[in-house]
Formats: C-alpha cells, structure tokens, sequence
C-alpha cells in the first residue's frame, strides 16, 4: 500500500528542489518534515507541502497510520522552460531559461 502526491508546474529549477529531495529520501515522514523545516533552501517548503499532502492522502483514502509512513520515492523532475528575454548591449536580447519542477512523492507504511 503506497500514497501519492505530486506538485506540477512548481517554479524552482529541478536541480535546486533535488538537492532537497535527497535530504530525506528514505526518512520517517515527520522526521523529513522536521529536517526540511530547518533546511534553508527555497525548495524545503515546497517538498513539505508535497510530503504534508501525501501524508493527508494516505490517512483520509488508504487508512494508514501517519506515524509509520517513511519516504519510499521522492523526485524533482524537469518541467516545461518558460523562456523570456532580458536586452543586451549594442540592441541584442539574450533567452532567460525560467525552469519548472515536478515534485513527487510516495510514502510506505513500515
């Protein structure tokens, strides 16, 4: 028995929001949402909400106890680039790459 919980369209580059997910991959869930509240990185409240809902779905849908839930699968994948254009010198325009993540995870019970 697993739950999900998947945040799409996240604004924050996939590079950046892995580096958080690999703080607690593998963790008990409330111990990952306590590493992740001292973690100081813009992507640590992201993944808590992603961790807090999956949390939420496994309890209301699949009857699970909340405190033997850990984090079996946690992932930031490459969303879609939304690219914009900043002015150069002499009349040129340079492409800036505004990257987006999906942030997904899947708890376990133990």
């Amino acid at each position: 028995m697993e739950a999900r919980s998947i945040a799409k369209f996240v604004r924050i580059s996939p590079r950046k929001a892995g580096q958080v997910a690999d703080l607690v991959r593998g963790k008990n869930a409330n111990e990952a949402l306590a590493i992740l509240k001292y973690t100081p990185k813009a992507a640590a409240p992201m993944v808590a909400k992603v961790i807090k809902s999956a949390m939420a779905n496994a309890e209301n849908n699949y009857n699970m106890d909340v405190d033997k839930l850990y984090v079996a699968e946690i992932y930031a994948n490459q969303g879609p680039t939304m690219k914009r254009f900043m002015p150069r010198a002499m009349g040129r325009a340079t492409t800036i790459r505004k990257r987006t993540s999906h942030i997904g995870v899947v708890l376990k019970e133990k």
